[in-house]
């Protein structure tokens, strides 16, 4: 009886382990997911958020990681050695620097333009009209030297000297008002948002960005264009996907959400 009742038992754990068995049938293999690290101007950080966004849902498997920084500052990482797979800048001569040394897959690419404005605290200030920067005793607030927002202030400042009604040495006047060097334009932002400095020019998309800033207007005979452009990274091993995400900012669907941030179409 004892025996009957083993070989029973075996057999319920034969059969079981059986039923048990993982089926045979293959599952599909889920697709590569690709990581891109894009390195952008640090005026575009609201937009190439949206941006990033906007692509990875439309582009499944796509995951995008963001740096922003001023654009020399993000072109020196690169020229170091840092990994990135996109360099979207503030102007065109950093990526074309990239592009030179052969550090870029192709020439850059122009997506989008922006123009400048001066900006004074909310709250209230002594500052009506550009003019006002040469003013004694007012405190101006800028960027290094190499980031591109000071490229484009100091064509302003010369375009201003030019106009009725401006000193020729307007431009000198100014600079000697600069109280602080900030490492890019949101950090000079951030500056006059704080009440630390009288005034300051940025971008037309950082002011209106800002609630707590207030934008004063250039004369139209004196404006300044900025160009944005970017380069898909030699280093990249995602060149085909980083190439396609780039030209999908400069297309119309980037440009849409370039737009709502107030950037200008590309020249």
């Amino acid at each position: 009886m004892r025996r009957g009742l083993a070989a029973l038992a075996a057999l319920a754990l034969t059969t079981g382990a059986c039923s048990a068995a993982p089926s045979t049938t293959s599952a599909t293999p889920p697709a590569t997911a690709t990581a891109l690290t894009v390195y952008a101007a640090a005026s575009l950080t609201g937009a190439f958020r949206d941006l990033a966004a906007a692509y990875s849902s439309q582009t499944p498997g796509v995951t995008i990681t963001l740096s922003f920084d001023a654009s020399s500052a993000l072109r020196a990482k690169i020229e170091q050695g840092a990994p990135a797979d996109v360099f979207a800048s503030a102007d065109t001569s950093n990526p074309k620097a990239l592009a030179d040394q052969g550090l870029a897959v192709s020439p850059p690419t122009v997506f989008a333009a922006n123009a400048l404005v001066v900006i004074v605290p909310a709250s209230g200030s002594k500052i009506t009209s550009p003019l006002d920067l040469a003013a004694p005793g007012i405190h101006v607030v800028a960027a290094g030297d190499a980031v591109p927002i000071t490229t484009y202030a100091n064509q302003l400042l010369a375009k201003l000297a030019a106009q009725p009604g401006y000193p020729a040495d307007f431009a000198t006047r100014v600079a000697a008002n600069v109280v602080s060097r900030e490492d890019n334009v949101r950090a000079v932002v951030s500056r006059i948002e704080l009440g630390e400095g009288d005034a300051a020019i940025v971008y037309t998309t950082d002011a209106r960005a800002s609630s707590r800033v207030r934008a004063i207007e250039v004369p139209s005979a004196a404006g300044v264009s900025a160009t944005y452009a970017g380069v898909v990274v030699k280093s990249s091993g995602n060149q085909a996907a980083a190439a396609a995400f780039l030209a999908w900012v400069a297309s119309p669907a980037g440009q849409t959400i370039l737009a709502r941030y107030r950037f200008l179409p590309p020249p």
